[in-house]
């Protein structure tokens, strides 16, 4: 295996662009153990950490720039990702446990695709977009048109992102992420990151994810139609989960049977939306 450490994001496009099924190495935290498990052997690893843009964090008038090796621990402790933007930062900082933090990045989380880690849910609750640099240039994609399977992506090759946008969404909106997991630091048996708008007790705008439960993080409009206009009500949220859970695919694994997972959709929705209704009250 070789290694480089390209100093811009255009060295690092032409080093994936030359090597076959090269890999970026971010905070390493997922991929590291996937290559010492045997699942992975890239022939190149292109550690993105000499690149100072991929670090950055950017406030736009409509939101946020995250660049691709801003690690959890500082997306969890920025306070700028409030209202709908707080479902990244709830997620980031229920993410397996401190030391994890420290390393795992936020383009790494992406990059791997891991359906059943708290990043990819909430920001597709939070309807981000991503910066994705190639051998022609840039282009920003809805997050949803990223992830493709499980571990998979739409990225080309020669293409690696290079940051993520977080928009701040209307200005009376919350955002939260709810885990339920055996023990604490474990992958969650199901997640739900939502973004949730009320106008006094109605619901005027709903967006609701659910991870752990198939290949992508799942995201059904008509779940989240159901919710909007509402008062989210125990039929609201009971209609809304069971959308959700007729649409999700989820695994038998040693974390819950498939059967299990999809009884938890609409209880941890529900919990999910009374948190979230308590924060805008709040």
């Amino acid at each position: 295996m070789r290694y480089a450490e390209p100093e811009t994001v255009e060295e690092g496009v032409s080093l994936l662009a030359a090597t076959e099924q090269a890999r970026c190495l971010a905070g390493g935290a997922s991929l590291v153990a996937m290559m010492h498990a045997g699942q992975v052997a890239p022939p190149m690893l292109i550690s993105l950490h000499r690149i100072p843009e991929l670090s950055t964090i950017t406030e736009a008038a409509d939101g946020i720039w995250l660049g691709a090796m801003v690690r959890h621990r500082t997306v969890a402790s920025d306070v700028r990702l409030r209202g709908a933007m707080e479902v990244v930062r709830s997620a980031a900082g229920q993410l397996a446990h401190p030391a994890i933090r420290n390393m795992a990045t936020i383009g790494g989380s992406v990059g791997l695709a891991d359906p059943s880690t708290e990043l990819p849910v909430a920001l597709v609750a939070a309807a981000a977009r991503v910066e994705i640099a190639g051998p022609r240039g840039r282009r920003i994609v809805p997050i949803e048109e990223l992830f493709v399977d499980r571990f998979k992506t739409s990225l080309a090759r020669g293409e690696l992102v290079t940051r993520i946008f977080v928009p701040q969404g209307l200005s009376e909106a919350v955002g939260h992420h709810l885990r339920f997991s055996r023990v604490s630091g474990d992958y969650p048996t199901v997640s739900i990151s939502l973004v949730l708008t009320l106008e006094g007790d109605t619901c005027r705008q709903a967006r609701v994810a659910v991870g752990s439960c198939g290949p992508v993080p799942l995201h059904v409009d008509a779940a989240d139609q159901r919710l909007v206009g509402s008062r989210l009500a125990e039929e609201d949220v009971a209609e809304a989960g069971r959308i959700l859970a007729h649409a999700a695919v989820p695994m038998d694994d040693v974390r819950g049977t498939a059967e299990y997972r999809r009884m938890l959709i609409p209880r941890l929705l529900g919990r999910a939306l009374s948190l979230a209704r308590e924060h805008a009250h709040g």
